[in-house]
């Protein structure tokens, strides 16, 4: 059956078959030619983007005996000059519009590498690997064949925290059986001594930051550090705010910081109606059904309402990890399967979000803390400080209360004033955690934890009562779902 004008593909390489179709469409102004013997349908695309995106379609047409190789089988991408490299027994390039195809002798495909498009394979991710690890130059500010050391020890890195041990072992052990094929004996020995030293058993000189912080006993995540880096920057370029504590009697403070530890004990899921917790945190009774959750709640409020101990800032990395340990301890203490005042020895997760391993949690803070030193600004600091810790989730549980004690710490510290997350506020806050976590925006967060101090601000906390009707003409005991569903939000209160 001949080949009609709509069988034809977006981008294509001509061939015999269907060069009259070709010719006659090309005259019709049907098909736009963009390269050697490469016609496109698109014709309002660039010629550089549709071949970008099809590169790999069309890769079999110019070397059907194609192997990926080299860099490219291990960033599955053209380089950032357009750049694919394969193994082929054809010798010349081919340039087309954004890409050049740049092939070289060698071995051709193993039963190890995997079956592509047509005949084309794609190197097994261990061959990538071995023969990345030789040698290459970039010239005339082309990329190079293969990838920098610094390159291959920060994937590697990679594969560590996604699949642990056994992820590196696999393509080690993968690699070894390649030698003898590739002729690859010196590189698998400097594979194997960066794997080596990536997982303690092996002392060679790394040459990237995140391989020296693993060799060094101190591992981060380099995804979180961007993320706190993103954050950082934001707050830099953000005017300065400055709120001054308005409760600042021993009864505003008090009453302030039950409610502070009510709605973040809330949020977390432990409720508890108000009269219930005012017999908790104010009379002293614990509830025989709900022990645990009454003392959360009561260690909660001993730091939070505890000014002197809010006050402590860490001044280096130790006494930050040790303070931290020791208010999770507080809260935590009657959760003993929740290991107070320990890090996390499984890692955990919420929703779609899983947060740091529990080897790079130290390593991570340390860094993070790092970054944190550089802020001046109060408000600033608590906000980075809760994301912080937020976004490691050091603890095998109490993480957001944790981040809410740390990030208000920062502002009894300065004399200013506290953030609470009222009930009908929790999803506007975990939304913008979110946000950054998953897609890098900061401006969310900022905005989200500036109007919760400014709300904080408008309630007078003197009495008791009084601070509770404020609380809830504002909204704030409101369920977040039912009030988004009736258009209600957390509004500043105003004297009426």
């Amino acid at each position: 059956m001949p080949i009609s004008f709509d069988d034809l593909p977006e981008i294509f390489v001509s061939n015999t078959e269907i060069s009259v179709l070709v010719n006659q469409a090309v005259k019709s102004g049907k098909l736009k030619k963009i390269g050697s013997r490469l016609y496109t349908k698109n014709l309002g695309a660039t010629p550089e983007s549709i071949v970008r995106k099809n590169w790999y379609f069309l890769l079999k047409d110019y070397y059907p005996d194609a192997l990926i190789a080299d860099r490219t089988a291990i960033e599955n991408q053209p380089s950032s000059d357009g750049s694919v490299f394969i193994v082929s027994s054809k010798k010349r390039e081919t340039s087309l519009p954004g890409i050049t195809f740049k092939p070289r002798p060698g071995v051709g495909a193993l039963e190890t590498d995997k079956p592509f498009l047509g005949n084309v394979y794609l190197s097994s991710t261990a061959r990538a690997y071995l023969e990345n690890m030789r040698t290459s130059r970039s010239r005339d500010g082309s990329a190079s064949r293969t990838l920098s050391r610094k390159d291959i020890e920060e994937r590697l890195d990679r594969i560590l925290r996604q699949s642990g041990e056994a992820g590196l072992n696999s393509i080690r052990d993968e690699a070894r059986k390649l030698v003898a094929s590739l002729d690859a004996e010196n590189e698998f020995k400097e594979l194997d001594e960066i794997i080596g030293s990536l997982l303690g058993t092996r002392d060679a000189e790394m040459q990237s930051t995140i391989g020296k912080a693993r060799k060094g006993g101190l591992p981060y995540d380099p995804v979180r550090l961007e993320k706190f880096l993103q954050l950082f920057e934001a707050l830099k370029s953000t005017a300065p705010i400055q709120r001054r504590e308005s409760a600042t009697t021993n009864s505003a403070r008090n009453n302030l910081s039950f409610f502070e530890a009510y709605f973040s004990n809330f949020i977390e899921g432990t409720e508890f109606e108000i009269d219930e917790a005012v017999d908790i945190i104010f009379n002293g009774r614990i509830p025989n059904d709900r022990p645990e959750d009454a003392h959360d709640v009561l260690g909660t409020f001993r730091i939070v309402s505890d000014y002197s101990e809010m006050a402590k800032l860490p001044k280096a990395t130790e006494n930050f990890l040790q303070l931290l340990k020791s208010r999770h301890a507080i809260f935590m203490e009657l959760r003993p399967d929740k290991h107070p005042g320990a890090f996390k020895i499984k890692n955990n997760q919420a929703g779609s979000s899983l947060f740091v391993t529990p080897d790079l949690v130290e390593g991570t803070l340390e860094k993070g803390f790092e970054i944190y030193q550089s802020l001046d600004v109060p408000l600033y600091r608590a906000i980075f400080m809760m994301f912080l810790i937020s976004e490691v989730h050091p603890f095998t549980d109490g993480n957001g209360r944790a981040a809410r004690i740390m990030m208000n710490a920062e502002l009894v510290a300065a004399n200013e004033e506290k953030i609470i997350i009222p009930t009908i506020y929790r999803s506007n806050y975990l939304s913008s955690l979110k946000a950054l976590t998953h897609n890098g925006l900061t401006a969310p967060l900022i905005r989200t934890l500036d109007f919760a101090q400014r709300y904080t601000r408008s309630i007078n906390w003197e009495d008791f009562d009084e601070a509770k009707r404020q609380l809830q003409v504002t909204n704030a005991f409101m369920d977040p779902s039912e009030a988004d569903e009736a258009g209600i939000r957390l509004k500043i209160y105003q004297e009426e």
